[in-house]
């Protein structure tokens, strides 16, 4: 693999990455926010509590696994030695 091939693939799990946190950050903004007014009770807590943070974590947890699984690539990132 060429540097110029390393340094695309760097650049493309770098905003997969950035994009993966937007979502989570959106979600875990709708689920909090917007569940709020709502006056529903999961395990004694409001809804907005059990979504925005056990749905946010679930939801990281497929995000990484979906960047691990098709974006994400093991290349090595020492210097090739031409002899």
């Amino acid at each position: 693999m060429t540097d110029e091939e390393k340094y695309r693939q760097i650049k493309k799990e770098a905003i997969a990455t950035g994009g993966a946190l937007a979502v989570i950050i959106v979600f875990w903004l709708a689920a909090g926010f917007g569940l709020a007014p709502l006056q529903v009770q999961v395990f004694h807590l409001p809804l907005w509590v059990v979504a925005s943070c056990f749905g946010t974590w679930l939801l990281s947890v497929v995000l990484v696994r979906l960047l691990i699984k098709y974006v994400f690539r093991d290349m090595n990132l020492e210097e090739d030695s031409h002899e």
